[in-house]
């Protein structure tokens, strides 16, 4: 009877919710930190870039003769240096200085928005070596992907058909411009993490000696040996979860209802000032079987809106045309909301092409791969440079 006694003991310890919810919450706590290892090799990477290339992304939004160019330019450039709010922010200031005509920068931001969504599908392949959870995992990055991809597919033609965005765009920042005051906003995020970055560009360049396209190829192995690190870690952190069933939590958290998950991940990515941040922390999870494809859409969708601050910001320094490219940003995300969220039919067309092409790669994993290199890499740079 004493050995029962201590045996049932020991489960009822076992399964304190208490201690199922601390063990979560130290979980995601240390999925944060891989995941700022993470976005530390993803700075690093994009000052690899600039040391390669010089001013290329900045270059490839120069060009704004051609819609579709503007569109892949601006998702090239995104892909290229990480962070669609570096893009955005570039383009506000060119069309604030008159450098970039409103409609041409229009399609641009359009591009940003889909180039964002490789990083946490970059995040998936850290799933790669497991067939199942690689599936799961690339089918909730493939939705941030396919949101964004269906957006600019009906939004693109309405605009340059009717330019809809640009006076709407521009009829609400005439309004908004004059009782608008001087306002900035310093991620803590960015900020935590660009001493970092630059720890490990003073080491190449200041103690290495190195310099150049040299120094860049070095940083590009010490951040990909970052990302490699992060993503592997991020599996083994995440994976217990399943094992040990506690993903009801944290589903039910933000499957309850679908505009509280919109409202979450909006105010989550606003805080952190980062998109990639919030979709890439949905990723490892979905893995992991902590949420399912419909909790992560809203939040997804959320964090699209969130992401829209960083320009809005920046552009309330400037001038009336800086504020209406900052406010197609905000429009085109609202908009794609109420066209792919808010009907429940419509709401299945995103979910369902991501299951679909996640049940490819379930069959050959390398199909994976294969879409991200050539959706994000080949396909914009061969349309962008030839």
């Amino acid at each position: 009877m004493t050995a029962h006694t201590e045996t049932t003991g020991s489960e009822i310890e076992t399964s304190n919710p208490k201690n199922q919810t601390t063990d979560i919450i130290l979980r995601i706590i240390a999925v944060f930190l891989l995941l700022f290892v993470f976005l530390v090799g993803v700075k690093v990477l994009g000052g690899s870039f600039k040391l390669m290339g010089g001013g290329f992304a900045k270059g490839l939004l120069n060009v704004t003769s051609n819609p579709l160019l503007g569109l892949f330019s601006g998702m090239f450039a995104t892909v290229l240096i990480q962070s669609s709010s570096v893009t955005t922010s570039l383009v506000v200031g060119l069309v604030a200085s008159g450098t970039l005509p409103l409609g041409g920068a229009i399609p641009m931001i359009m591009g940003a928005n889909l180039g964002t969504s490789v990083t946490n599908t970059l995040v998936s392949l850290g799933y790669i070596k497991n067939q199942a959870h690689f599936r799961d995992a690339f089918a909730a990055a493939t939705i941030h992907d396919f949101f964004n991809i269906l957006t600019v597919l009906v939004l693109l033609p309405i605009e340059l058909a009717t330019g809809f965005l640009e006076k709407s765009a521009s009829y609400l920042a005439a309004l908004l411009y004059g009782s608008s005051s001087s306002m900035s906003f310093k991620s803590p995020i960015k900020a935590a993490i660009k001493p970092f970055a630059g720890g490990v560009k003073s080491l190449v360049i200041d103690i290495l000696g190195l310099s150049g396209s040299m120094a860049g190829i070095i940083m590009a192995i010490i951040s990909a040996g970052l990302i490699f690190f992060a993503l592997s870690m991020i599996v083994k952190t995440m994976k217990v979860l399943v094992e040990s069933n506690k993903s009801g939590i944290i589903e039910n958290l933000l499957a309850k209802n679908g505009y509280v998950a919109i409202g979450f991940g909006t105010l989550l990515t606003i805080a952190v000032q980062s998109s990639s941040i919030t979709t890439s922390l949905l990723v490892p999870m979905a893995g992991a079987g902590v949420l399912s494809l419909r909790a992560i859409l809203p939040v997804t969708i959320g964090a699209n809106i969130g992401t829209t601050t960083t320009a809005l910001l920046a552009s309330l320094t400037g001038n009336v045309a800086g504020l209406s490219i900052a406010l197609v940003h905000f429009l085109f995300n609202v908009l794609g909301m109420m066209i792919w969220y808010v009907n429940p039919k419509l709401r299945e067309v995103p979910l369902r092409l991501c299951e679909s092409l996640a049940g490819l790669t379930y069959k050959n994993r390398m199909a994976g791969v294969a879409y991200i290199v050539g959706v994000f890499f080949l396909f914009p740079f061969l349309f962008t440079v030839l």
